[in-house]
């Protein structure tokens, strides 16, 4: 067999692998204050659905669905939940640690279940039954005396 080596690349190819790859190209994306509003409106719970938001800040609900859909819009509407979440969380594990000192048991049992299973500790979700029974299918005839 002959030994084949395959060509040697261009010089300007090999020169694009060491230029690093476009961070982002353009400037960002602009959202009207009236969309930002209605976010903020829909996030913090004031209005349920997207036509009440837009009502408030007087907006179409066809307009504000269709801004919603824009991936810059809701990659922002994204990242507005996610930091409302988060400022509420501490307020949530408090109140799972008050439920401990509750004096309903079930609320008790729950809060440290969960705060347990916060911890890594936790029985398994899905135990394991070995059951052992002889049985076949079909009719069985008995024909002793």
């Amino acid at each position: 067999m002959e030994n084949i080596t395959p060509p040697m690349p261009a010089k300007r190819a090999l020169a694009a692998l060491d230029q690093p790859a476009p961070a982002d190209i353009g400037p960002p994306k602009r959202i009207s204050k009236k969309v930002r509003a209605a976010i903020d409106a829909m996030v913090s719970g004031e209005c349920k659905k997207i036509c009440d938001a837009a009502a408030k800040v007087g907006l179409a609900r066809e307009s504000l669905s269709r801004a919603l859909s824009t991936p810059h819009v809701a990659e922002h509407l994204r990242q507005k939940v996610l930091r409302h979440l988060a400022i509420h969380a501490a307020r949530a594990g408090a109140v799972k640690v008050d439920l401990m000192d509750s004096d309903n048991a079930i609320a008790r049992d729950r809060a440290s279940s969960f705060i347990l299973g916060l911890a890594g500790i936790q029985p398994d979700t899905a135990p394991s039954v070995n059951v052992n029974i002889d049985l076949k299918a079909g009719y069985v005839i008995d024909l002793t005396d």
